[in-house]
């Protein structure tokens, strides 16, 4: 859950890396580093944001055409300077930039310090240099150096190595952690993420797990950890830089939640042709006679995009009638899942490089399981490990608290949802044009929303002293609440519940006292009076009430203290306008909170390691 960036070429490496690391600041930012080779390797890294160390660059400047660079988020040892990375071996010859987690770093800490190393920091990443170090002496060869490392390492890894006795190269390795060579002209870059060299080039190579790759500033070779070289095709990047600037909104999240009624419709339109009465999904392989043996679907994610899979998971068993099972990654595969060719994965991250997601997927794998995934990061790891990828056209999204990439994978889900009760003729024709017709609204729809952002920014102020709330719904609103407490928990820091409403005086409602505020989900019209009953409970005994209500139903205003109305739609699609009045309010309360919207505390964007 780190930035890497590093050049090489003629140009101040520097100012390069800088820039770099500024684009990957959303993969961590408890300190950073970079280290640049001129005469000798110099370093220089800092605890904290990264304008620390663009302070500590201005008074005391490195100067060289190649270097490496990282911003990071501590794991293993606390943010300091001296855990900050570049690591460095013991005669500052060679330096190291990390991604991942080393989990034997213990034993072979203690195997070194017994060979007489001695170690300056808390952190694994320290392991790898000191190991290549040793290697290195014995060969003099930086590649051969870097493969006996990690053969012995185990683990996650991205790493980013330069040796002052070779200037002329980076060594660039990963496994289970995404890691980037940039092509230029004259120049090369590696980054574990395209945004911090998108603006130097277009044309990118993605790096497969166990691959290794030399690069200098005329040439990029590709091989495996036997060093065969390997051929592979340059990805040109379509997206322009643009999409991961600010554009004059005070924050990425603001900016994030206003691109949605385009992202809506640049995820369904494509998959919708008029001169079709079908769903088009070019990149999902199932057939009907496929499907008909399916007997299970697992939907597996993490965070937000858990929250998708739940409601996947309601809107399949309803309309396509597949029992389906909706699950974290984290604890999937530690159940001993029963898998077989007969079952369906459907695996869910923005990133494409969610760990635990990609665990559960390569388990899936094993037993013989389908699996698709919907993913955003075209050309990440779990759509290149996929049997199918269902991407989700979102753009980068930048801010750590996902916005219009959750509302992406929301309409990816209705369509696969669609798609499979077709193709298992659960699903009229006029059905399917009934539905198209709704899907087709909903980016006029989710405008409509965003129009009452001013009414909304009122009702933060108003409610922005609340120590407690509480977020209850039923069926796909349950969905809809837990995300709308994740997302005040992850920006404004306030303690949020999400609970089934049924569930309130099973034992919650205790929790009610006076001035607690209890945010009502009530676009689920099916379960409409179950859930107001339940608000009713939760008003009589002090709680104030926000609900979030479709247009229509006005006799809410009754019962609640406010009310955000959102557009009447399908039922299958209310989850999509219901969460975005809770995207707006958390936004806005940790404004007023005075918090970092887009850098929350102890997050990171890209969740790379257990």
């Amino acid at each position: 859950m780190c930035g890497i960036v590093g050049y090489i070429g003629d140009r101040e490496a520097t100012p390069i890396l800088i820039d770099g690391l500024k684009s990957l600041e959303y993969r961590g930012y408890d300190s950073a580093g970079v280290s640049i080779h001129n005469e000798a390797i110099m370093s220089i890294k800092t605890k904290g944001r990264l304008k620390r160390l663009e302070e500590r660059l201005t008074e005391e400047p490195l100067q060289g055409t190649i270097g490496i660079g990282h911003t990071r988020w501590a794991t293993h040892g606390e943010p300091s300077d001296v855990n900050s990375h570049p690591h460095l071996n013991g005669s500052c010859t060679i330096s190291l930039v990390h991604n991942g987690i080393i989990e034997n770093y213990m034993n072979l800490k203690e195997e070194l310090e017994a060979m007489g190393q001695a170690f300056l920091s808390e952190t694994d990443t320290e392991v790898a240099v000191q190991l290549i170090d040793y290697y290195y002496r014995e060969s003099h060869d930086l590649l051969d150096a870097v493969l006996q490392a990690v053969d012995r390492i185990d683990g996650s890894y991205a790493f980013g190595v330069m040796c002052h006795e070779e200037p002329d190269k980076l060594i660039a390795v990963r496994k289970d952690s995404p890691l980037v060579i940039g092509v230029g002209k004259g120049e090369n870059f590696i980054a574990s993420d395209i945004p911090a060299i998108l603006e130097h080039t277009r044309d990118i190579y993605l790096l497969e797990d166990k691959e290794v790759a030399i690069v200098t500033k005329e040439d990029i070779t590709i091989m495996d950890t036997t060093k065969q070289v390997i051929q592979r095709d340059v990805f040109n990047v379509t997206w322009d830089i643009k999409a991961a600037q600010k554009d004059g909104y005070d924050h990425y999240m603001l900016k994030e939640i206003f691109e949605q009624p385009k992202v809506v419709k640049d995820t369904l339109a494509p998959r919708l042709p008029m001169d079709q009465d079908d769903i088009v999904l070019d990149n999902i392989t199932l057939t009907k006679e496929v499907l008909e043996k399916i007997n299970k679907i697992y939907i597996v994610a993490c965070g937000t995009a858990s929250y998708t899979g739940l409601v996947g998971k309601y809107l399949i068993e309803r309309v396509a009638r597949i029992p389906v099972v909706a699950e974290v990654a984290s604890e999937f595969r530690y159940r001993d899942p029963i898998m077989d060719e007969n079952t369906l994965m459907i695996v869910v991250s923005q990133s494409g490089e969610t760990a635990d997601t990609l665990a559960a997927l390569r388990l899936a794998k094993q037993a013989g399981a389908h699996v698709i995934g919907i993913v955003n990061v075209v050309g990440s790891t779990i759509s290149r490990d996929a049997d199918d990828v269902l991407y989700t056209l979102a753009g980068p999204e930048i801010a750590v608290a996902s916005t219009k990439a959750y509302s992406a994978q929301l309409c990816a889900m209705y369509l696969l949802s669609i798609k499979i009760a077709m193709e298992l003729g659960k699903l009229s024709k006029d059905a399917f044009i009934e539905l198209r017709k709704e899907l087709y609204l909903l980016p006029e729809k989710v405008s409509q929303v965003l129009s009452q952002v001013d009414d909304i920014k009122a009702l933060a102020d108003k409610y922005i002293n609340s120590k407690n709330v509480f977020y209850i719904g039923r069926g796909l609103d349950f969905a809809v609440s837990m995300e709308g407490a994740l997302k005040l928990k992850e920006i404004a820091y306030l303690h949020a519940e999400p609970y089934a409403a049924g569930e309130l005086k099973h034992g919650p409602i205790a929790l009610i006292e006076d001035n607690s505020l209890l945010v009502g989900l009530t676009a689920h019209e099916e379960l409409y009076d179950k859930t107001v009953s339940n608000i009713k409970e939760v008003k009589a005994r002090g709680a104030n009430v926000l609900a979030i209500a479709l247009e229509d139903n006005k006799d809410i205003s009754k019962i609640a203290d406010d009310v955000i109305y959102v557009p009447r739609t399908h039922w299958m699609f209310t989850s999509l306008l219901a969460n975005i009045p809770q995207q707006i309010f958390a936004y806005y309360i940790s404004v007023g909170l005075g918090h970092d919207v887009d850098k929350p505390r102890n997050l990171a964007k890209s969740v790379t390691v257990e």
